[in-house]
């Protein structure tokens, strides 16, 4: 959940490391601070809040180094405060450590080095990592690389942690279990950090680190080793970021630039897969296992958060298309409900960052019991794309903006190929259909490009509802998860209370919420269900509760009933989330920002949710 960057090399290390914290903010941004290396001198520096108020701490002092490393913070143990802040010292001092993650069994090592003499300043989990490896160097008299493997034997829980010592200056110690880490390579220079933004403008050369190995830079090298002293071979690949894409592009916000990069980010998932000239649909990873897909019994879907609303939909398609059972799983409860399974079952673990925490745990457990992983994210070399047996990469493009946008309509363009893939091959889906959808799904980037024309529509709207405390958001079929969707980006982003129900079971409790200050957001295209969310659209109407309806273009029916309307192009029915959510990202970022929320960073909130 936080954010880790270090460098070692012949540039100066603070701007490099400031720099790098700026674009890890999205990660966690309840304080910041480095730890630089000058002269033998191990200097730390840090303070609450975003890391501008880290620049302006440390504006007056003396930050010349060549080595260092910085984090910024999203809170687990200990409120965010100065103190709180990372790096944390060991007891001595001359000891630093950086730590994303979260160890679990804590309390008990607290209590076994206070015994030992270790002096705690802080809440947090991490200071007592710092001091079992200063007590394990101390007490078995042996250099920093061995201490620090042989605390990760002792530790339980998460981590990607880099260390640093007065006693090796001219070193840096980086360790990974659970929570991402990427290491740069450049001529004469090393960076490290939770993912490549940080380090795409020095160098395409990145070795992701795996689970229990330990990264050991120094002397100009990079050394890389087991948790048992295994020496490892990296494996460096090459970096397909470019620098623009993690910037604003003149956009007031990255979710903004997200929201308008969809029809790009939408194409770029179908690419390669949809094969419009020859009428085929290619997925590498389904191919691998395809006859797993067509006789699999039942396919369960883990997710959290918007990758939840997006399997939701995936329930629909895949039950729809290919005739198979569907369980959508929170996979933070998935584990702990000793969940049945088998296998003949395919588990579908979905995740925008590769690193989610819970769903990692679901994966984990599915594959104990032997059923087949299938993952789809967004990260290349995230640990979920190594973890699981085979999956499918979305290829949005990054996304900083911490309440996804274009990853929704990413996971749900994978999903529908995926679905139409399954359908056609177990015979469920004709060649006609099949051929309908394949011609329908590849006007959908200029759809959603009609439909992000709505902007100035939308704002207009906003205006009307952003002091209104309440919001709620209907929809029936497909467009359920949508309202889902829809009712948790204006949670994340604007502080508004929303909850999004299906239609039909508004009247069974939410409808006692309805009256003349109650807005009701009505996704109501035209498809099968239409009829009936019109019949829910009256009985919204009856009791006074204002009405913003998305259509389908054209719809004068409920034009008469609503009192705002926003029409979106026709799409089929399967299809249509990837239209009718645009208009709902839309509305949630313009009410934040009359709000004067801070859209990209809400509170609270992590982009990269890496402990349970």
């Amino acid at each position: 959940m936080c954010g880790i960057v270090a460098y070692l090399g012949y540039r100066q290390a603070c701007p490099i490391i400031l720099k790098g914290l700026h674009r890890l903010e999205y990660r966690g941004y309840d304080s910041a601070g480095v730890a630089l290396m000058n002269d033998g001198e191990l200097n730390v520096y840090k303070k609450k809040g975003k890391v501008a108020e880290l620049e302006n701490f440390i504006a007056e002092k003396d930050t010349h180094a060549r080595v260092g490393m910085g984090h910024t913070r999203w809170a687990t143990h200990g409120e965010p405060n100065d103190t709180n802040a990372h790096p944390h010292y060991s007891t001595s001092e001359r000891i630093a450590i950086i730590h994303n993650g979260i160890i679990e069994n804590y309390a008990a090592l607290k209590t076994h080095l206070q015994q030992q003499g270790h002096e705690f300043h802080s809440d947090t989990d991490t200071e007592v990592f710092v001091n079992l490896i200063e007590e394990i160097q101390q007490h078995n008299h042996c250099n920093l690389e061995e201490a620090v493997r042989l605390a990760l034997h002792e530790v339980v829980g998460a981590y990607a942690i880099v260390v640093m010592s007065r006693d090796a200056p001219n070193q840096l110690i980086a360790a990974r279990k659970g929570s991402p880490m990427v290491i740069g390579i450049g001529d004469g220079e090393f960076f490290i950090a939770s993912d490549a933004t940080p380090i795409i403008e020095y160098t395409n050369e990145v070795v992701y680190v795996n689970d229990y190995e330990i990264a050991i830079i120094r002397d100009g090298r990079l050394e890389l080793r087991s948790k048992e002293d295994v020496e490892q071979t990296p494996y460096i690949q090459k970096l397909e970021l470019e620098l623009d894409s993690i910037e604003k592009g003149g956009y007031e916000h990255f979710m903004l630039k997200e929201i308008f990069e969809q029809p790009r980010s939408i194409m770029d998932s179908m690419r390669g897969r949809l094969e419009m000239n020859a009428g085929h649909l290619n997925m590498g990873g389904f191919r691998a296992y395809e006859q797993k897909f067509v006789n699999a019994q039942r396919i369960i879907v883990v997710a959290c958060g918007t990758s939840w609303h997006a399997g939701l939909v995936a329930e629909y398609l895949l039950e729809d298309l290919a005739r198979i059972p569907v369980e959508v799983e929170y996979a933070s409860e998935f584990r702990y409900r000793n969940p049945v399974i088998t296998e003949r079952d395919i588990v579908i673990a979905i995740s925008q960052s590769g690193e989610t925490a819970d769903t990692l745990a679901a994966i984990e457990l599915a594959k104990s019991k032997g059923a087949t992983i299938f993952g789809i994210c967004n990260v290349v070399g995230s640990s979920i794309a190594r973890a699981t047996d085979a999956g499918a990469y979305t290829h949005a493009g990054p996304e900083i903006g911490v309440a996804s946008t274009k990853a929704f309509t990413a996971q749900v363009t994978v999903l529908t190929l995926l679905a139409m893939l399954m359908g056609q091959k177990r015979g469920t889906l004709t060649d006609t259909k099949l051929r309908e959808l394949m011609v329908e799904l590849d006007t959908i980037p200029a759809k959603v490009e009609k439909a992000l024309l709505l902007d100035d529509e939308i704002r207009a709207i906003a205006a009307t509802f952003c002091d209104v405390p309440n919001f709620l958001y209907l929809g029936r079929g497909y467009n359920f998860p949508v309202a889902l969707e829809g009712a948790l980006k204006l949670k994340e982003i604007s502080y508004i209370h929303a909850e999004g129900y299906p239609a039909a079971e508004m009247k069974h409790g939410p409808i006692a919420l309805i009256d003349e200050n109650m807005p009701v957001v009505v996704i109501a295209t035209r498809d099968s269900s239409y009829e009936k969310v019109v019949s829910n659209i009256q009985e919204v109407k009856a009791r006074k509760g204002r009405i913003i309806a998305v259509v389908t273009e054209g719809d004068d029916v409920i034009r008469d009933m609503a009192e705002f309307v926003i029409e979106v192009p026709y799409t089929s029915e399967a299809l249509v989330p990837l239209v009718s959510v645009i208009p709902l990202q839309l509305l949630s970022y313009h009410i934040a920002v009359m709000r004067g929320c801070n859209v990209d960073q809400p509170r609270n909130l992590a982009k990269s949710v890496t402990v349970e």
